[in-house]
């Protein structure tokens, strides 16, 4: 009876159904097989619902996303794009009035004030979309991420530079003497055979 009942129990241990009864039996308690907490896919699929309806507000107007990250990067993006719309601006301030005014005083100074008053609302639109693109959150993350990687480059020290250029300056000067040798032989070439009516240095 003994055996028999050992037998039973090892068939009952190997089949299909034990192993739910135990999977049963580790999420009723809370572990797994190996005693650790089982990860459910109802509990992976909630935090996906989470994720997806979670409102992804970005930063405000006056809120700086990621601050003292990327600044060099930053500081550079500023004042290409401050010296871009000045310029934009200067150039609306001194195209208007020829083109729409008259080129009299009285019409050259109305001109200077739509034209003035035309380039200052330029320029607080332009400021303040550029504004809020540069604290876009893609657009701050590539440039930390350019920071970042600018910071890996390595430049080169003061007396490879100074080596470098001595290098190229004197390459240069040799390709120029080259040049200016092969025009006189090639001019006094032409001079022989009648091209040319004087020599290069005639």
């Amino acid at each position: 009876m003994a055996t028999v009942t050992k037998e039973n129990e090892e068939n009952e241990a190997d089949s299909p159904d034990a192993d739910e009864r135990e999977t049963k039996a580790s999420r009723k308690s809370g572990k797994g097989a190996s005693g650790k907490d089982p990860v459910e896919k109802d509990d992976v699929r909630e935090l996906d619902v989470a994720r997806r309806t979670e409102p992804r507000s970005g930063p405000g107007f006056f809120t700086i996303y990621k601050k003292g990250q990327g600044y060099w990067t930053r500081m550079g993006t500023l004042a290409g794009v401050t010296l871009l719309g000045v310029m934009l601006a200067y150039t609306l301030w001194v195209q208007i009035p020829p083109v729409f005014f008259d080129p009299g005083p009285e019409g050259q100074q109305l001109g200077n004030r739509v034209s003035g008053a035309i380039a200052a609302g330029f320029l607080l639109v332009y400021g303040f979309i550029s504004i809020r693109m540069m604290n876009k959150p893609k657009n701050v993350d590539f440039l930390i991420a350019t920071d970042s990687e600018m910071k890996k480059v390595n430049w080169t020290s003061r007396r490879e530079l100074i080596g470098s250029s001595k290098v190229v300056i004197a390459f240069m000067f040799l390709i120029a003497m080259y040049l200016f040798l092969n025009d006189i032989i090639f001019g006094y070439l032409m001079h022989w055979i009648h091209v040319l009516r004087q020599p290069p240095l005639g």
